[in-house]
């Protein structure tokens, strides 16, 4: 089973901005966890994408050859219709996942323009949340 996770706007800060929202880890560490936690899935494979523009998202989205994509769109997830439209028509499910819990946040960021087009989510666990997800949707 091939999984894509895509990483949105201004998560290639991770480990430099916010520390006590997004905690100390880099992007590389978070998706080395995942890749370690899921080791023994030789079944797994896994394709990491981050962008800070929405049409590359957008065009992995609609190139992906995956079962199963994750997306954390970071800030595109509050209004972007443009990423809710590629994944609307995509044809596997798409997962949204947050490593801050957006509910106890700003009010803007309480706002998920794509959460009623996929097919789970999780948020406010960190990395924890990302394989929560995996788990439950490769069941």
């Amino acid at each position: 089973m091939k999984i894509d996770i895509i990483h949105g706007v201004n998560l290639n800060m991770l480990g430099k901005r916010k520390k006590a929202v997004y905690g100390s880890f880099t992007l590389l560490e978070l998706e080395n966890e995942i890749s370690q936690y899921f080791k023994k899935r030789s079944d797994i494979v896994f394709e990491f994408f981050q962008s800070n523009f929405e049409g590359e998202i957008v065009e992995m989205i609609q190139n992906s050859t995956a079962q199963l994509i994750l997306i954390n769109p970071g800030a595109f997830t509050h209004y972007s219709y443009a990423i809710r439209d590629a994944i609307e028509d995509c044809q596997v499910p798409i997962c949204e996942v947050h490593i801050s819990n957006i509910y106890e946040r700003e009010d803007f960021r309480k706002i998920s323009v794509i959460e009623d087009v996929c097919h789970d989510r999780e948020y406010g666990k960190g990395i924890q949340g990302y394989i929560d997800l995996i788990e439950r949707c490769i069941k």
